[in-house]
């Protein structure tokens, strides 16, 4: 379960990178931020930013044209 939403649908990339990197930060360690996109290139973004970072890609998955990703902020 998250503990913040964040609708990045209908943006392209880099905006819901940006957009969650800004979330991240106001969220405590150990909180969870969903991510909600349309962009098909945000898994490999996802992907990279968290390697990039420190936090935790929890889970990502395709729900139709809904790209839902859950990472934990632990860096």
């Amino acid at each position: 379960m998250a503990d913040e939403v964040l609708d990045a649908k209908g943006l392209n990339c880099p905006l819901p990178i940006l957009k969650a990197k800004k979330a991240l930060t106001g969220l405590e360690n150990g909180k969870i931020l969903e991510v909600l996109s349309t962009d098909p290139g945000s898994v490999a973004d996802f992907q990279a930013f968290c390697r990039a970072t420190g936090n935790e890609l929890v889970e990502h998955n395709i729900d139709g044209e809904i790209y839902r990703f859950l990472i934990k902020r632990v860096a």
